[in-house]
């Protein structure tokens, strides 16, 4: 390797090509990184003090194979985006001093010929710069002062635009603009192939341009290593049509994040994503016997799901509509899981049905999981290690198995609580409302409603002083049932009358034109037939909605025989045991006592949840927090946690550690009376924060 230090002008004179690789990024610095140049330069023209201005280093190949030509080739590997951006410059700035025809230090045609092209030569050796893909053609038509391609680089073109406009201003000092050029300082770095690691040099280079993504460091570590015509048939084959089908990368964060999950797929480890550059270089140099171009046509191999999956670039319009809808959850950490079953499908080891099966079955376990807020930060380890618990030789059956499987956190809520939940949460302040209600609306419709050309509508309004219609419908407690049901699903419908519907009577509101009995939306027939609007009629239709909702996001069917195969904990898919199993004591004062105490436990957090068990009701978040066994004159709770830990300033608790008991923890406690609930419930606090805590 040489290194000197040499003025920028200087370094550019002389018959020699730069020729920027294949393998580089597009050019992509903005007005904002001109700007900043232009200024340093301006300054550096008006300032006596300055005898130099440092732009940076360009490094680049001298010698070995690159030198086919009679024009020396220097192939640059750093530095493409200040030479292209003064290349841009010097442009304009002879197209500047041509136009103002004035003498100045310098000609529009020693520019060129000094510092653009060499002019004694034809061809492609007559540019002094070759850029790579269409900023190529567009720098060439630019310095031949020609019309500019059909499709043109507009960063290019934009910023030599910028330098035209402030060289034009009458204010420019054109020879202290020049002077100001002929300042900068640049280090020469220039390398030998034959001796030295050009990956490794430009790894360590800091460039004060834009920071390379790690899009841009996986692609020159790829191509680099290749020889000219290596390099060549790998990008044309598959870098250049994963980049066209990533729409250029202009986002370079959309490779990133397809490269995490490839890489997850592959080694099913998650990589962070600022480090995926290095955890691809770990997983190439534990490859055996694998060529560079065989990893790189697979990464293309998955590109091309990716952007089925991230895009919705299916052709087969079935299951781009399920990829829509997964899309629409927001749920892109399903991606690694996905990929690989993308990958299954396409080389045949699953048919087109249970793909779709397999698509819909994710989109289940992710909205469920979501209406029933259970936590999402342990998804994307979920869905990394799926594929591992599949059989592919039965695919579709051990899948489903695989989520029926899953519990606590990582749990698929069964038809109850799924049931449960959607029935009283608050969906119109959920994020995912809309695309419930297009769900529910299109369900086997085939004239396919877009709602989003409607609006939500409250049945009843939100107006906290309703009329006397209103109040007379929902009855005394009104302002309770208002409260507790206004933004629940049995509340809400669609129209496009929400403001002549607004607050008036149920009657009008459903008798008007547009109202519901004038509505072509099928979430508004059931609410046409009837008379009045209140709790009951509320909680029937949401039961309703909720049976229908179970329906379109399925829980797995499978029988206890299919279960057993594959040596799964779960005996059944369903809670066998409910309240009613639990009848012989709760009863009277004791049922009132426990629907309490059950309402307060299971408003602790969104992640609790209720299971009934032959013996006792458990509450879960991660695991059993607290369990109830009901008796004939009190509920015997046992809190899951270690007796020295609980802080009981009455002394009601007692140990039971290594007593046989229904139930987890070593901690019981007695309630009897509701005036004893609110202590009870600081005790039950205390095991539930220990186990999130823990978690």
């Amino acid at each position: 390797m040489k290194a000197s230090e040499t003025n920028f002008l200087k370094f550019l004179q002389g018959t020699k090509q730069f020729i920027i690789p294949i393998y580089q990024r597009k050019y992509s610095w903005t007005i904002h990184q001109c700007k900043q140049l232009w200024n340093d330069i301006v300054r550096a023209s008006s300032d006596e003090q300055i005898k130099g201005h440092f732009v940076g280093s360009i490094v680049y190949i001298e010698k070995g194979l690159y030198q086919i030509s009679s024009v020396p080739q220097l192939l640059v590997i750093d530095g493409q985006q200040r030479m292209t951006t003064l290349n841009l410059l010097l442009l304009a700035l002879g197209k500047a001093i041509e136009e103002r025809e004035e003498r100045y230090e310098v000609t529009r045609k020693k520019i060129m010929n000094y510092y653009l092209v060499n002019s004694e030569e034809e061809g492609d050796d007559y540019h002094k710069l070759l850029l790579t893909q269409s900023d190529n053609e567009t720098l060439i038509r630019l310095v031949l002062d020609k019309e500019l391609p059909e499709e043109y680089s507009q960063r290019l073109v934009e910023n030599y635009n910028y330098f035209l406009e402030n060289l034009r201003k009458s204010d420019t000092d054109l020879n202290g603009i020049y002077r100001g050029l002929s300042k900068l300082i640049v280090v020469d770095i220039s390398l030998d192939r034959d001796h030295d690691n050009p990956q490794l040099i430009f790894e360590s280079l800091n460039s004060t341009g834009l920071d390379l993504s790690q899009a841009d460091l996986i692609r020159n570590y790829v191509l680099m290593g290749l020889e000219p015509k290596e390099q060549e048939h790998v990008y044309r084959s598959y870098w250049y049509p994963m980049e066209r089908s990533f729409s250029n990368f202009n986002d370079s964060n959309v490779f990133d994040r397809f490269m995490r999950d490839y890489l997850t797929v592959k080694t099913g480890r998650i990589p962070n994503i600022n480090n995926v550059y290095s955890s691809f270089k770990s997983y190439i140099f534990a490859l055996k016997e694998v060529s560079i171009e065989q990893v790189v046509e697979d990464i293309y191999c998955y590109s091309k799901y990716y952007v089925k999956l991230a895009f919705q670039k299916e052709v087969d319009l079935e299951i781009n509509q399920v990829l829509s809808d997964i899309n629409t959850l927001k749920v892109d950490v399903s991606y690694p899981f996905l990929l690989e079953v993308y990958d299954d499908f396409e080389n045949g080891k699953l048919t087109k049905e249970d793909f779709i099966s397999i698509l819909k079955l994710v989109e289940s376990y992710v909205f469920r999981r979501a209406i029933c807020g259970v936590p999402t930060n342990s998804l994307n380890k979920t869905f990394s290690n799926l594929s591992k618990e599949i059989d592919k030789t039965n695919y579709l059956e051990s899948a489903q198995v695989a989520f029926i499987n899953k519990e606590s956190y990582k749990r698929f809520p069964n038809d109850e609580e799924f049931t449960r939940e959607i029935m009283v949460k608050d969906i119109y302040n959920f994020r995912n409302r809309n695309y419930l209600l297009r769900k529910l609306e299109n369900n086997n419709r085939k004239e396919v409603v877009n709602i989003e050309s409607y609006t939500i509508e409250h049945i009843m309004p939100q107006n906290k002083n309703l009329s006397i219609e209103w109040r007379q419908d929902l009855g005394p407690n009104w302002e309770e049932v208002q409260k507790t049901y206004l933004h629940t699903l049995g509340n809400l419908t669609l129209t496009r009358y929400n403001s002549e519907l607004s607050d008036k009577p149920f009657k009008i509101k459903r008798d008007l034109e547009g109202g519901f009995a004038d509505s072509p939306i099928r979430l508004n027939r059931a609410i046409a037939k009837l008379d009045t609007w209140d709790e009951e009629k509320i909680k029937i239709r949401a039961k309703t909605l909720a049976d229908l909702a179970i329906s379109i996001w399925e829980f797995p069917r499978l029988t206890d025989d299919v279960l057993s195969k594959y040596n799964t904990s779960a005996v059944t898919q369903d809670r066998t045991y409910s309240i009613e199993d639990h009848a012989d004591y709760l009863q009277g004062e004791m049922l009132f006592l426990f629907e309490e105490l059950r309402r307060r436990i299971c408003n602790l957090d969104s992640s609790v949840r209720e299971e009934f068990k032959k013996l006792y009701i458990a509450y879960k978040a991660v695991t059993n927090f607290v369990d109830v066994v009901p008796q004939r004159s009190r509920l015997r709770l046992s809190l899951n946690m270690s007796f020295n830990e609980i802080i009981d300033p009455k002394g009601i608790c007692k140990d039971v550690t290594n007593v046989g008991r229904w139930g987890n923890g070593d901690v019981e406690v007695g309630l009897s009376s509701y005036d004893d609930l609110e202590y009870i419930m600081s005790l039950i606090k205390q095991a539930f924060s220990k186990q999130q805590d823990d978690e």
